[in-house]
Formats: C-alpha cells, sequence, structure tokens
C-alpha cells in the first residue's frame, strides 16, 4: 500500500533547499528546552488537550522530554522537547494513514507513532533499544528508565499504539510485515548500516516503504558515491555514536543493496550547520 502523501512532497527542483536551525534548542534556567513557535507548529498536528492541571504534571514528571507535545494549547502547555523545529519531517509524511499498517523504529517519546494513530493508521508499532538513556545521561546529566515520555502521552491519550522495548537488528521477532516504516535518526548510529536496511526491508510489506532520515554530506559531495566516516564527537558534542554521513548516491545503492526496488531522495536541510537528508526507500 503506497501512501498517499501531502502537497509537501517536494520536486526535483526543492530537493537541495538548505534551512538553518538549532539541532538541540536553548535551555530553560531550569535545565528543559525553550518551547519555540517551530516546535508548536509540529506540536499542534496532534492535540492532545487535558485539563490544565494534568497538563502541567505530566510536563513536570517526565525528566526528559526529546518531542514536543501539545498538552493543552489553550493554557499554552506543552512537553520542553529537546528536538529542534521537525517541519521538514512533517512535509513528507503522509496526510491519510487509513489502513495503514507502521512501524516506528527509534521512537523515543513517540511523536510519530501518535501522529500515525491519529491521522486514522490501523495499527502501529513503536520500538526503541532505549539506549538514549546513555546519551541522555552523558549530554545532560538526566538519568532515565526509559519510556517515560512514551508511557506518559499514551496514557494522556489512551493510545493503542504497541511499545516495544527492541533493538532495530531484532525486528525479525515481530514476524510482520508494515505498510509504512519510519527510521528517523538511526542509520548514522549503527556500525552495520547495510544491515539494517536489509533488516528494515524484511518488515516492509510488498509495495510499501520506509521514510528514512539520516546524516548528509555537504552539498558538493551529496552526488558523489561516498561515506564519510565521522569523528566522535563530530556531528554532536558529547555524542560517540555517530559514524557515519551519506551521499544521495550512496545512499541509493545501499538500498537497492538491500532489496528496495527504488529510492527518492525529498529533501536536504541543514540542522545547525550539519546536513540531513530525507526521503523514501520503496519495498
Amino acid at each position: 500500500m503506497e501512501p498517499r502523501l501531502t502537497s509537501g512532497r517536494l520536486g526535483a527542483g526543492r530537493r537541495h533547499r538548505r534551512l538553518r536551525r538549532a539541532a538541540i534548542g536553548p535551555r530553560a534556567p531550569e535545565g528543559r528546552c525553550v518551547v519555540t513557535e517551530a516546535e508548536r507548529e509540529v506540536a499542534d498536528l496532534l492535540p492532545i488537550e487535558v485539563d490544565p492541571d494534568v497538563a502541567r504534571v505530566t510536563a513536570e514528571q517526565v525528566p526528559f522530554w526529546f518531542h514536543t507535545f501539545a498538552l493543552n494549547r489553550a493554557e499554552g502547555i506543552y512537553t520542553p522537547g529537546a528536538a529542534r523545529d521537525h517541519r521538514y519531517r512533517v512535509s513528507t509524511l503522509p496526510s491519510d494513514f487509513a489502513g495503514m499498517s507502521v512501524l516506528d523504529v527509534g521512537t523515543f517519546d513517540g511523536f510519530y507513532a501518535f501522529l500515525a494513530e491519529h491521522r486514522g493508521a490501523r495499527r502501529v508499532v513503536a520500538i526503541d533499544n532505549e539506549q538514549y538513556r546513555l546519551w541522555v545521561a552523558s549530554r545532560w546529566g538526566v538519568e532515565l528508565q526509559g519510556g517515560e515520555g512514551f508511557s506518559a502521552i499514551q496514557r494522556l491519550l489512551g493510545s493503542a499504539v504497541e511499545y516495544r522495548r527492541m533493538d532495530a537488528f531484532e525486528l525479525n521477532r515481530l514476524d510482520e510485515r508494515f505498510d509504512l516504516v519510519y527510521c528517523f535518526g538511526i542509520l548514522h548510529r549503527v556500525e552495520t548500516p547495510l544491515g539494517l536496511l536489509r533488516v528494515l526491508r524484511a518488515r516492509t510489506a510488498r509495495g510499501g516503504m520506509v521514510l528514512l532520515e539520516t546524516c548528509g554530506l555537504p552539498r558538493g559531495d551529496r552526488d558523489a558515491p561516498s561515506i564519510r566516516v565521522m569523528q566522535p564527537g563530530e556531528v554532536y558534542p558529547r555524542d560517540e555514536c555517530v559514524y557515519w554521513g551519506f551521499a544521495h548516491t550512496a545512499l541509493e545503492r545501499l538500498g537497492r543493496m538491500a532489496g528496495f526496488s527504488r529510492s527518492e531522495w525529498l529533501e536536504t536541510v541543514e540542522v545547525d550547520g550539519r546536513p540531513r537528508i530525507i526521503g523514501w526507500l520503496v519495498a
């Protein structure tokens, strides 16, 4: 089942748009991120609208939020997510998920999984190995148990999204295939990117698609069939687990080696001066 895309799907003339934004946003005095208009614009796609007191308690009880959620727009209560301005992702999402099965790989707080459910997906499975706990502890000194944000939002929504603590390379345990697979911010963090793409292909239904976002290369290198090996801490301070930067052609070739029939790279953006690529791999 091929997803129905919004008008935000980019044509060839717009695929290399350059946007500059902070990757991890400004921190409030108490150590939490400031919610800007950009984060609100994305969060408002999934309005939760719970009682203001419940909204405030929820936002405060989770020690670290990665995604921004609109808990009560009338009172201006949003979770202080560390991820910045995902509007470039939203423009690539289907406007209608009706009848689709969706797999969210590396879900963290689960915004995109819950958004798929909100837009009509019949089944959504969200997985995370919760290694982000080490990343958060290293960068922000916050200790997490894992899954706190996801669980809090799931309760508020009464959501049926299925959450599993699972590594991406264990996806064969699911024993099912999905119409749409999200893979945001994961490929550049695994030691064997081709292996991960093969695992994703095995979980993608015939005619289904993987929406992939990963680290790219500077403009002059994007069309070369190259993969750059990153230095520890080069992309994010105190983050030694970003290994690769990919050119478009390299990703296309890796996708074909993994068994995908074609690819379409929709957009190249710069996040705090760091190139990112987002696009589709078609099974």
